[in-house]
């Protein structure tokens, strides 16, 4: 008698990906091919400006929850330009299964495209687990701005466990691979003097642009809790912490007038 083999049960969560491709519509314009999102990564086309397409991407439900795996994929072909950004905050909530939920985000920007990626900020919620995977590969001449933003906790309560990583590519070679680990579970030292100094909010800027070749941008120290690092590229690097996510976006906002475009 021949036994049944074991039934792998399904995993748990949701399983959502959202597509994005951009080609330069040959009249100056950008033209979108491929807009499709599945589960809660809803895509909205928003207007035009400049020859860059505009896409934002809506919450259709609560997600990412524990045991969820969502996907953000977009391309900018050569010459396309880009702006992608989110309708609101995410929160990271905990889930019944216990299992980490995860969020990726792949961006591909080949020759003379480029691509600004705006999301709103992330919001670790008390019991939640999440990890973040942004994987970023660009041609020479591509420009990209990218921001990110976290909230450790609404107002009044603890984080949950917050696990994030970016790593660029320009060129074929490393631009930047940083990891952020915050929350239970976190590396001693998170949230003290060499760390995260207890504040509650932290985000980056990170301005890809090949002029910085000719011009790269000089360190600087932004206020108290703020820092301009120029990458060994085409690149520089804003790093502010705050008491909160508003301040935060004001001095990310000040830093994409001086080094943005």
């Amino acid at each position: 008698m021949t036994s049944a083999p074991p039934v792998t049960p399904a995993p748990a969560g949701v399983r959502a990906t959202a597509r994005v491709h951009a080609v330069a519509d040959g009249r100056g314009g950008t033209a979108l091919p491929l807009l499709a999102g599945e589960g809660p990564l809803a895509l909205r086309r928003t207007r035009s400006t400049a020859g860059e397409a505009g896409v934002m991407l809506v919450g259709a439900m609560s997600a990412p929850l524990g045991g969820d795996h969502l996907t953000v994929e977009a391309t900018a072909g050569p010459g396309a330009h880009l702006a992608l950004g989110s309708a609101a905050a995410t929160l990271a909530l905990p889930g019944r299964s216990g299992e980490p939920a995860r969020y990726d985000v792949h961006l591909t920007l080949e020759d003379g495209a480029s691509l600004r990626w705006l999301p709103e900020p992330l919001v670790s919620v008390r019991g939640s687990d999440l990890r973040v995977r942004t994987r970023i590969r660009l041609a020479p001449t591509a420009r990209l701005v990218l921001r990110e933003e976290q909230v450790l906790g609404r107002t009044g309560e603890v984080p949950g466990q917050l696990r994030s990583r970016l790593t660029v590519e320009s060129g074929g070679r490393p631009l930047l691979d940083q990891e952020l680990a915050c929350g239970p579970g976190a590396p001693g030292g998170w949230d003290g003097p060499a760390g995260l100094a207890g504040y509650r909010a932290l985000g980056q800027l990170l301005v890809v642009d090949p002029a910085f070749s000719a011009d790269p941008p000089a360190a600087a120290v932004l206020g108290e809790s703020a820092a301009v690092t120029p990458l060994a590229g085409p690149a520089v690097l804003v790093t502010a912490l705050a008491e909160n996510a508003l301040l935060v976006r004001e001095m990310l906002d000040a830093a994409c007038r001086t080094y943005g475009w």
